[in-house]
C-alpha cells in the first residue's frame, strides 16, 4: 500500500467577508468537510481514487453553497447549463459532460460516459439523454435554482449595463477533487455551472480534459477553478503535469508557476488543487480566497475559505 491523499476546492475569488453571512461561511466549510469525509472514506477503505473524487464532488454538487449542480450559476437567459469531467490517471480514460440542463449530478454522468467508452465528451440534449438512459437522476431546471443565483444574475446584468465589475461571488465558481489511492493511482474530477450571465452555450475549462481536469499516474492530478477561457488556452492541468514529468519540478513549484506567473499578466482569478504521486498536495490561488480542503497522507484534514485554516475531524 502507498500513501493516500485527497484535496478539494469549491471555487476561488475575491470573496469579501460581507458577501455572505457568518452562517453561510460556516455552512460552506461544513459542506467542504462533508465532501472530504465522503472522498476519504473511499480511500481509507482501500477504494479507488476515481470513486473518491466522484464521491467528494457529488457532495458539493448537492450543496447550495457551491456553483455546481444544485445552486449552479444562470446563463444570460436565466438557464442552468452544467459542465463536468472525470479522469483516471491509471489509464488516461476520461469522460466529460457539457451544457447539460437536467443532470442532477453531472460528475456521475461524466463517469458513466468514461466507462461506456463510446465517447469522451457529450454536450447539451445528447448528454441529458445519455444520463437518463444510464438511469441517472435528472431534474427540472427549478431544482438547480437558488435565490442567491437569481440575485447574482441580476447583479451581473446590472454590472454589464453600467460597465462595472462584479465580485467573484457574483461571477462564477467551480468544484473539484483530486486523489491518490492506496494502489498508487491518481484521479481528478471537476464540476461547474460556469459563471453568472455567461453566454448561452458557453463551455469553460471544467469539462475540457487537460485544461480544468487532468490526471496521470506517477505524476499528478489537477482540478482547476477560475476564468476558464484562460485555463483552456494554457491547458493548465496538462501543463502542470508536464512540468512535473519533464522538467522534474516539484508539484508546488509547477502549480504555483502556472497560477501565479503564467496567468498573472491576464489579471484573472485562478486557483487549483493538485495531488502528486507521493501524496504531496498543492492548492495555489491568486485571489483573496478559495474554498478548499485536503487530507494529508498522515490522515489530518483541513478546510479553508480565506487565510485561516481549520482542522476538521474525519
Amino acid at each position: 500500500m502507498t500513501k493516500i491523499a485527497l484535496a478539494i476546492h469549491g471555487g476561488c475569488g475575491v470573496m469579501p467577508e460581507n458577501s455572505m453571512t457568518p452562517e453561510e461561511w460556516e455552512g460552506a466549510r461544513h459542506d467542504l468537510a462533508a465532501a472530504l469525509r465522503a472522498g476519504y472514506a473511499v480511500l481509507k477503505a482501500g477504494g479507488p481514487a476515481l470513486d473518491a473524487v466522484e464521491a467528494a464532488v457529488v457532495v458539493m454538487e448537492d450543496s447550495a453553497h457551491f456553483n455546481a449542480g444544485h445552486g449552479a450559476a444562470l446563463n444570460e437567459h436565466g438557464i442552468h447549463e452544467l459542465d463536468a469531467s472525470i479522469m483516471d490517471g491509471a489509464t488516461l480514460e476520461a469522460g466529460a459532460i457539457g451544457t447539460s440542463r437536467a443532470i442532477r449530478n453531472p460528475v456521475k454522468a461524466a463517469r458513466a460516459l468514461m466507462e461506456d467508452g463510446s465517447a469522451v465528451f457529450l454536450v447539451a440534449d445528447a448528454a441529458d439523454r445519455f444520463a437518463e438512459a444510464k438511469g441517472l437522476a435528472v431534474e427540472p431546471q427549478s431544482y438547480f435554482t437558488t435565490q442567491k443565483r437569481v440575485e447574482a444574475l441580476a447583479a451581473m446584468k446590472t454590472h454589464a449595463a453600467a460597465g462595472t465589475e462584479g465580485t467573484e461571488n457574483e461571477k462564477h465558481g467551480t468544484v473539484g477533487a483530486v486523489a491518490l489511492d492506496a494502489a498508487g493511482h491518481l484521479a481528478a474530477a471537476t464540476s461547474t455551472g460556469g459563471y453568472n450571465n455567461k453566454p448561452d452555450g458557453r463551455v469553460g475549462d471544467s469539462p475540457v480534459i487537460g485544461a480544468g481536469t487532468y490526471a496521470r499516474d506517477g505524476v499528478c492530478a489537477v482540478s482547476g477553478t477560475g476564468k476558464g477561457e484562460y485555463f483552456i488556452r494554457y491547458v493548465v492541468g496538462h501543463e502542470i503535469a508536464s512540468r512535473v514529468a519533464y522538467l522534474k519540478q516539484d508539484l508546488a513549484t509547477a502549480a504555483d508557476g502556472v497560477v501565479n506567473h503564467d496567468l498573472a499578466p491576464h489579471h484573472i482569478g485562478a486557483g487549483l488543487v493538485a495531488v502528486g504521486a507521493e501524496g504531496e498536495i498543492a492548492a495555489p490561488y491568486n485571489t483573496p480566497g478559495m474554498f478548499r480542503g485536503w487530507v494529508t497522507p498522515d490522515g489530518k484534514a483541513f478546510v479553508a475559505t480565506h487565510e485561516t485554516i481549520y482542522e476538521v475531524t474525519l
